[in-house]
């Protein structure tokens, strides 16, 4: 090294050492404050493909709404665990300002939560605090209820690089900036001059934004569609059933379903359903992801392919490239739906030894009523057995084919289908455990007996059957004569190797709340009378429970911040159920309750729900009560329900309403006064005389139950 090299050496060495020295002596940048903007873009914005595939193993967030891309609901948090969950207490509550049903799981990243309300409205909150961070709201025009065959509900959004992803129930797909609430952009997903809605939460799946819709009661055809999650471009479209056969097939393997369907039936102008409005789940490692799709439209078969055939892709689980959209394999768990079936119901994978062989299964319990084990890598069958009882099938063959009960079929009359169109188990999420084994499902039944109905016209309003005021295309009538069986709900824990039950909690009634299971040995569930309840996971013993003041359907996120475990339940009852049932001695506006052992906040204090006196005194026609019955049940009855059988639901109870009301119900019908309560305005469906009509019915009805209870009062 020359005099001159060692020299410049020398320099460098001190240049580096002083500016090592320098820079040491710098204060550090400082970590951007908790909740706050800053901290709020650093933290969602490195939620990307790898950050969501490493959900599986990272179980201090909740990234997606069922946890992870398995969408196994299983938190490998154990602070909180089935010996000291007694001890969890209420850290802060949050009130939603809202009075129909609230079906979200939260999003958590790093103690910023994300939650949805009715009308497809998202709040951001501050785990550390309960405090709120922005609000936004889609403003979906309220006549959109009429559309929305099951409340006006929302199940949550997806998070992905700095972005929060919502679909409103009018059909749109918006991506707003997670740090305010800020609109990025926003894109239309479907025609909003047909009945479809969407209350499923986005997914995210390699950079594509992946949302349904649903309608299938109104006569529409299903799909799903990819947006890019950068600009909202579309990047694919699948559709479940196919179009008109006239035209050109959207994709090769419809010409396939085609064959499928009889055209006699015209199915492509009835809609012919399909509807994908839940679930959906990814597998990185064979790039696949999984659809379950929904019912056929109408229900009644014979009507939208008189001539028979599997109607694919009806009731079915789809596998599709993620990228493109392009069809891999199909199972069709009920071909030719003929009862309201869907597949749309949560889908776990998960890896189960059967028969000495780990295999890569999805998990499935719909609503037919039997639970589903299915190889996730090429669809084939494993294995189908009923969780609840059935009357439709008398089990699968070794194809994995129903064997359906001629009688079910209700081709001579009326039948009570078991399970009815509300199904064994509907969208409240279940749960799997990796540790006992099991998976936790709401199991339900609630009874309706269907028969074909023979003067069906598409779009009728006159000869349409039940709810068709409102758009319904059944193609059946619903409990033209009382069911024989009897509701009810209950938490399952049940084996999916051995297809049996390994233990199971009897509850009031249907339409409890999904599940939540954790290493803790826990499961949490909230309940349609009002509680949110902790079980021991291998044997049911309950361990602890708090009164929510709601009915509660939705399931429940655990997640960890600063070393601190919490449980969120977002608390509200309704849902198509709720709207016209409630379980709930008490009543409460939606609420987000967070909890965490030690938690010291005071449960809000909840007014018991007062019991309504009935209505007398209203003026009516006997010769009207019939038509007056037919008109109730064509357009109010799925709302309101049976005048003066029960004190009502979310929505009220006709036959308890003042007599001011019902004799100027027309004032509330066929006007916009209660339009922004989502209640449709029926001019030019009803007609004056026809509310002379309905009147009577909701009379004569609370007179006929009122004197039963005089006559119960007295001993008669």
């Amino acid at each position: 090294m020359t005099s001159k090299t060692n020299g410049i050496f020398k320099l460098q060495l001190v240049f580096l050492l002083t500016a090592s020295l320098f820079w040491s002596c710098q204060p550090a940048e400082e970590e951007p404050a908790k909740g706050s903007s800053e901290h709020i873009t650093k933290v969602t914005g490195a939620i990307d493909d790898g950050t969501l595939i490493n959900a599986e193993n990272d179980s201090k967030n909740w990234l997606t709404y069922g946890l992870n891309y398995s969408e196994n609901r299983f938190s490998a948090l154990n602070q909180i665990n089935a010996d000291n969950v007694g001890e969890l207490g209420l850290k802060w509550s949050y009130d939603l300002g809202s009075k129909r049903g609230v079906e979200a799981t939260p999003i958590v990243v790093d103690g910023i939560m994300y939650v949805t309300g009715p009308w497809s409205i998202v709040h951001a909150l501050d785990v550390r605090t309960g405090e709120k961070i922005w609000v936004f709201d889609p403003e979906v025009p309220r006549e959109t209820g009429r559309k929305a065959c099951c409340d006006v509900v929302n199940r949550g959004v997806a998070l992905y690089k700095g972005k929060v992803f919502v679909a409103s129930l009018d059909g749109r797909l918006i991506a707003l900036n997670a740090a305010n609430g800020e609109k990025v952009w926003e894109k239309v997903t479907l025609d909003q001059s047909k009945n479809y809605t969407i209350t499923g939460a986005p997914r995210v799946f390699k950079g594509n934004v992946i949302i349904g819709n649903g309608g299938a009661e109104y006569g529409v055809r299903g799909y799903i569609t990819a947006y890019d999650a950068e600009t909202g471009e579309q990047k694919w479209r699948w559709f479940s059933v196919p179009g008109n056969p006239e035209q050109p097939y959207e994709r090769p393997e419809l010409e396939m379903a085609a064959k499928t369907w009889d055209p006699a039936g015209k199915y492509w102008e009835v809609g012919g359903g399909g509807t994908m409005w839940d679930a959906m789940v990814y597998d990185p490692e064979l790039d696949l992801m999984y659809v379950g799709t929904g019912n056929g439209s109408p229900w009644n078969r014979r009507l939208r392919s008189p001539g028979g055939g599997d109607n694919l892709f009806l009731s079915s689980i789809v596998a599709l490239d993620p990228d493109d959209g392009s069809y891999k394999w199909h199972y069709q768990e009920v071909p030719g739906d003929h009862w309201d079936y869907t597949a749309t119901q949560p889908l776990i994978l998960a890896d189960l030894e059967i028969e000495g062989t780990t295999r890569k299964v999805i998990m499935h319990a719909p609503k037919s009523g039997y639970f589903y084990v299915i190889d996730r890598t090429n669809g084939e069958f494993i294995s189908a057995q009923n969780f609840v009882e059935v009357n439709w099938a008398t089990g699968y063959d070794e194809n994995g084919k129903p064997m359906e009960i001629p009688e079910a079929l209700y081709k001579s009359g009326a039948y009570e289908a078991i399970p009815g169109p509300y199904g064994a188990h509907n969208w409240h999420p279940m749960s799997y455990n990796p540790n006992t084994g099991l998976v936790y499902l709401p199991a339900q039944g609630v009874p309706i007996v269907i028969e074909d109905d023979k003067n069906w016209v598409h779009n009728s309003t006159e000869t349409g059957g039940p709810h068709s005021g409102i758009g319904w295309n059944l193609g059946v009538l619903a409990s033209a004569v009382p069911p024989k069986s009897a509701p009810f709900g209950h938490l399952l824990a049940w084996d999916p190797v051995k297809q049996e039950p390994a233990w199971k909690v009897e509850l009031v009634g249907p339409w409890n709340g999904g599940t939540l299971t954790t290493a803790g040995n826990l499961v949490f569930q909230g309940t349609a009378d009002g509680r949110f309840v902790a079980y021991n996971a291998a044997n049911g013993e309950k361990r602890w429970e708090v009164n929510t003041g709601t009915g509660v359907v939705a399931g429940a996120a655990t997640y960890e911040v600063d070393g601190v475990q919490y449980v969120t339940i977002a608390a509200g009852w309704g849902g198509v159920y709720g709207l016209a049932a409630h379980h709930s001695a008490t009543e409460s506006p939606g609420k987000v309750y967070t909890f965490a052992i030690g938690g010291t906040e005071a449960m809000p204090e909840y007014a018991e729900v007062p019991q309504k006196p009935l209505v007398q005194g209203v003026a009516y026609d006997p010769a009207h009560i019939g038509l007056g019955a037919k008109l109730f049940i064509s357009n109010c009855i799925f709302c309101h329900g049976v005048p003066a059988v029960a004190n009502g639901g979310n929505i009220p109870n006709l036959g308890y309403s003042s007599k001011e009301v019902i004799e100027n119900i027309e004032d509330y019908v066929l006007t916009d006064a209660l339009k922004e309560l989502g209640m449709p305005n029926f001019t030019g469906i009803l007609t004056e005389d026809d509310m002379t009509k309905i009147k009577a019915f909701i009379q004569s009805t609370a007179d006929a139950v009122y004197q039963q209870m005089q006559q119960a009062s007295s001993g008669d």
